[in-house]
């Protein structure tokens, strides 16, 4: 082949991708603790480990603190790069934070173990990307630019490359093509790989999903077309809506000729030691077989995976599941009135109620969710393609949409907050998690209090005579 020095590099990805896409990222931190000193001989390009839904769960679920979580993940594995997937300027939330939040946000991630930061903007609008992207090149954090891939009629193999290179401008150490949904065919990665890198002098990074059964071939002929990153997981979380195996993807590069730097033996620790807490999550149900099969349907609707299982959790809750096809149906058509945005948090949730409300209403656009009437506002940034002016006509009526970049309008929140908090909040960083998840936060600083409490009470117990 031509190619016996080439190299590719992999990025773990169960701790945080892959379990959260089988698992609802329900890992506590005590399941894995343990594997972590192996897994940092492994020879991974990066663990992504934090970031994505780690931070909301860990706190709403796992009564577990993320930043904590984090610390312990660094002492841990002294010697491998720890990424994290951050939303812009949505960070780690669901709405756009003011520019303070970002860049403390950012700083406090770096401060606590983070070396290398994936950012994305769900709408691939750059503006959203700056602020997040400054911080962290300032804080001496590798910084991969993400696009959201998707198809449609304006996402173009043009669109695309000039995106790459907007990033590469913006100081950006790799571009990371993130293809959420898994719909990314052999054809699609081998020309948009080649265009981006005959676009930009950095890495470029591949990140899929194995839901329509496509990734192992994506990923093939993507490395053909050059690709220097994957994303991967140890095989027993690997496969269906999550990424495809480390170890199969390993052995048929390097039969090839690739380089991978990987250490087989410590891989197979790795999966050894998992594969039980994967059956553990099977046997109780987290962990339902369905979301290991192949859903070609997500070819046809252009609906990752997750988003799937919401809208049937959605339809469930309303006893409405025979309605599911319609909504499969109309889901599309709703993107495309909403100017095709890529179908990615929070995009995915907003366009999937939308199309819900549509079909049980019997009616579009009867029942407008307030996100919708935000995005239509042009709070989430630019649409990539205008949006149906009918259904503008209904969101918005007489109102104008915001011009210019919606931070912008955003008060400094954090001083406040501060304050408000008192001694609830510990340090800075309860602060930042409590301004992206009020509610959730409160709760975990009451029950962290209340075990505090607990332990001084043990503690200091009169001694008996």
């Amino acid at each position: 082949m031509g190619k016996e020095t080439k190299k590719v590099l992999f990025t773990e990805t169960v701790l945080r991708d892959a379990n959260q896409s089988l698992i609802a990222t329900r890992l506590p931190y005590s399941k894995f603790a343990d594997i972590l000193p192996t897994m940092d001989k492994a020879g991974y390009y990066s663990v992504e480990c934090w970031g994505g839904a780690v931070f909301d769960v860990c706190l709403r679920y796992l009564d577990e603190d993320p930043w904590q979580r984090l610390r312990n993940l660094r002492k841990a594995m002294p010697n491998t790069k720890l990424q994290m997937l951050l939303r812009g300027q949505n960070l780690l939330g669901y709405k756009h934070y003011p520019d303070e939040i970002v860049k403390m946000f950012v700083e406090k991630s770096v401060d606590n173990g983070i070396d290398i930061i994936r950012i994305f903007d769900a709408l691939n609008d750059v503006r959203n990307l700056e602020t997040a992207t400054k911080t962290a090149i300032k804080c001496g954090a590798t910084v991969s630019g993400a696009i959201s891939y998707t198809q449609s009629p304006v996402h173009t193999l043009e669109a695309f490359a000039k995106l790459a290179k907007q990033l590469e401008e913006m100081g950006v150490a790799t571009i990371c093509v993130k293809d959420m949904a898994g719909t990314m065919t052999p054809f699609e990665a081998y020309e948009l790989i080649g265009a981006i890198k005959n676009e930009v002098k950095i890495p470029v990074v591949l990140h899929t999903h194995c839901t329509t059964g496509m990734a192992y071939m994506t990923y093939m002929k993507a490395i053909e077309a050059g690709v220097d990153v994957i994303d991967t997981a140890t095989s027993c979380f690997s496969g269906g809506t999550s990424q495809p195996a480390t170890e199969t993807i390993n052995i048929a590069l390097k039969q090839l000729g690739y380089e991978t730097g990987l250490n087989d033996d410590v891989l197979k620790q790795v999966n050894d030691y998992f594969k039980p807490i994967r059956d553990e999550y099977l046997k109780d149900g987290t962990l339902n077989p369905k979301m290991l099969t192949t859903d070609t349907d997500a070819l046809t609707y252009k609906v990752p995976g997750g988003m799937l299982s919401n809208l049937v959790s959605q339809l469930k809750a309303q006893n409405a599941m025979d309605k599911f096809e319609q909504v499969l149906i109309e889901t599309p058509k709703v993107r495309a009135d909403l100017g095709y945005p890529p179908l990615v948090t929070p995009m995915s949730q907003m366009v999937g109620v939308q199309a819900t409300n549509n079909v049980l209403a019997g009616e579009r656009y009867k029942n407008i969710s307030k996100e919708v009437k935000a995005y239509c506002r042009g709070e989430y940034g630019t649409p990539p393609a205008p949006i149906n002016p009918d259904v503008m006509a209904k969101v918005l009526g007489d109102e104008k949409p915001i011009e210019g970049r919606y931070a912008d309008t955003l008060e400094p929140v954090f001083e406040k907050t501060k304050a408000e908090l008192g001694d609830t909040a510990k340090c800075d960083e309860d602060v930042l998690s409590y301004i992206l998840f009020p509610q959730v936060a409160e709760k975990f600083f009451a029950a962290r209090k209340a075990k505090e409490e607990k332990i001084v009470k043990y503690t200091i117990a009169p001694v008996e005579e």
